[in-house]
């Protein structure tokens, strides 16, 4: 892991985010990445395209580029590389090339949560990121003054189609050092034995090398529920989730367990792309 991502509102979430970021760079002693992305109307991004020069649009970028020479001025990120760019794109898409752009590694995000109409119809830029990123996510929702992953959940059905992701996730916690705790959660509407549900993880993660891990069977109600509550009993560093990038109609009707979890949980959450 040597470059990180941190999209920047100049919210105190992202602040969180990117103090996060910052404990990681110089752990790791990786390059650090902080974007602006103005999301401009239709008729004012052509007409920047086209070269125009807007003037409220030129003052609106002079002062972003202010505030991130003030971000770089923050004394968190001495010693780190750090590189700062505003750009005018649409937030969501803009992360995805700026990503690939750079070669990032992780991306982090803050995240206040949704709830109701917004959550249901509108979602966020962090959810919007979480569903369909191919680089790792990691959320945060509230500041942590000593960022670790000892304790590491990660919950899944461990089925054929992780594979991929689950490769990605043991490289991630292998790097931080991390204990996983593997864990199905069982639900009365997927309900299996334990040694049914033992002997699908065991088979599973054969084929992996994993430093430090241990296997669990939790049962609750749902999975998210179960995700949660068994995060809590366990008092986790981080949780990790793989998600199916839905979108669209799909989405909608089957929804997406990572982002609920980044919605309702104050702990961090990685997700890793399917």
């Amino acid at each position: 892991m040597k470059r990180i991502l941190v999209p920047t509102d100049f919210s105190d979430h992202a602040n969180y985010a990117l103090n996060t970021a910052a404990q990681i760079a110089k752990q790791y002693n990786c390059e650090l990445f902080i974007l602006n992305l103005l999301d401009l109307p239709t008729h004012m991004n052509d007409a920047v395209s086209s070269g125009v020069n807007i003037p409220e649009v030129m003052l609106f970028l002079s002062k972003t580029q202010d505030k991130l020479e003030a971000l770089r001025s923050n004394g968190e990120l001495n010693g780190i590389h750090v590189v700062t760019e505003a750009r005018i794109e649409k937030a969501f898409e803009g992360i995805a090339t700026y990503s690939k752009e750079h070669n990032v590694d992780l991306i982090v995000m803050g995240s206040h949560g949704s709830s109701g109409y917004q959550e249901l119809y509108m979602g966020t830029t962090t959810e919007k990121t979480v569903r369909t990123s191919e680089i790792p996510v990691l959320v945060i929702k509230n500041e942590i003054a000593n960022f670790k992953a000892d304790n590491f959940v990660f919950a899944s059905d461990f089925s054929k189609e992780i594979r991929k992701p689950f490769e990605k996730l043991v490289n991630f916690a292998n790097v931080f050092g991390a204990n996983l705790n593997l864990v199905m959660i069982n639900t009365p509407n997927s309900f299996k034995s334990n040694s049914v549900a033992e002997k699908i993880m065991t088979d599973f993660i054969k084929d992996f090398s994993i430093d430090k891990y241990s296997l669990h069977i939790y049962n609750d109600t749902n999975v998210e529920k179960g995700i949660l509550n068994y995060a809590n009993k366990v008092d986790a560093d981080l949780i990790g989730m793989c998600t199916h990038g839905r979108t669209g109609l799909s989405h909608f009707f089957n929804g997406s367990i990572s982002e609920d979890l980044v919605n309702h949980t104050v702990r961090p959450v990685v997700t890793f792309k399917i």
